[in-house]
């Protein structure tokens, strides 16, 4: 046992003999009106690379192959999944639960920008309380039958995380990165945290590749040359995909239509997602 330890198992991710004796599991069951066959974390060391695009990609082409899919936002403080969706209403509850909100497509999704009455609204809340309602997201929203469901996850391995790893049964993970050689550095942290709570990485992602000359079709690397392979031969992760700076992208988040983005990019993560069993 740790020195510091304050016998609160579960915000600890330590592997200590006293935790490892007590097999405690925290794991919470989904609403008793839910039925989710399969849940993926897609997540990031820090912040800016891109999770919550990656997240709504893989949710539009999950669908696009006749899957019933939901995303759960799980970055409290900073929810872009309905901006990027065009979701402008606000969740509603019954009695037995929140029901979350369709896409355009029939996508369920919830984030709490679908539960503040001004989506502006700062989030000032401290870490448990975060955590809490990111709980509840999995426990008291009524998901019905959902085959594939996608979490954006804040970055970092704080509370939020630690809170969903432990709650929800997490199937893989997505990790989100971006070229900067700074960035191997982070991505062995999302692994390592990854290994510690005994969860798969299923595949990487780095954003902001490359750009595409419109013209000659050559591709620049603005932000340095790629390090995916060599990470993901360092850590095992099969399979990997690299998306570009595509306008298309950004005019499709800022005007809400993700879900009419045509592009081959995570095509192989679907792929990958789709055949684990």
């Amino acid at each position: 046992m740790s020195e510091d330890c304050n016998n609160d198992c579960q915000s600890c991710s330590s592997e200590c003999s006293e935790r490892t004796s007590n097999q405690t599991n925290f794991q919470a069951p989904p609403h008793e009106l839910s039925n989710i066959k399969k849940v993926i974390c897609v997540i990031s060391g820090k912040g800016g690379v891109g999770k919550s695009l990656v997240t709504s990609m893989l949710a539009v082409l999950s669908n696009r192959n006749d899957y019933h899919t939901a995303i759960l936002d799980a970055d409290i403080t900073g929810p872009s999944i309905p901006k990027i969706f065009g979701i402008n209403q606000k969740a509603e509850a019954s009695d037995l639960g929140i029901l979350p909100v369709k896409s355009a497509t029939g996508i369920e999704v919830i984030s709490l920008n679908l539960l503040l009455k001004n989506t502006t609204d700062p989030v000032v809340w401290r870490g448990p309380l975060i955590a809490g309602t990111v709980k509840q997201f999995w426990t008291d929203v009524i998901w019905g039958d959902i085959d594939y469901m996608f979490i954006d996850m804040p970055p970092g391995t704080g509370d939020v995380p630690l809170t969903v790893f432990q709650t929800i049964p997490i199937d893989g993970l997505i990790i989100v990165t971006s070229p900067q050689e700074l960035v191997s550095m982070i991505v062995e942290k999302a692994v390592n945290m990854a290994k510690m709570m005994h969860i798969p990485v299923w595949g990487i992602v780095e954003n902001m590749s490359y750009v595409k000359c419109p013209d000659c079709s050559k591709e620049f690397h603005l932000f340095g040359e790629s390090h995916i392979d060599s990470i993901a031969e360092k850590f095992g992760i099969k399979t990997v995909a690299k998306l570009p700076i595509d306008p298309r992208l950004t005019a499709a988040c800022d005007a809400g239509k993700i879900e009419l983005f045509d592009g081959p990019w995570l095509d192989n993560i679907i792929e990958m997602i789709e055949s684990e069993e």
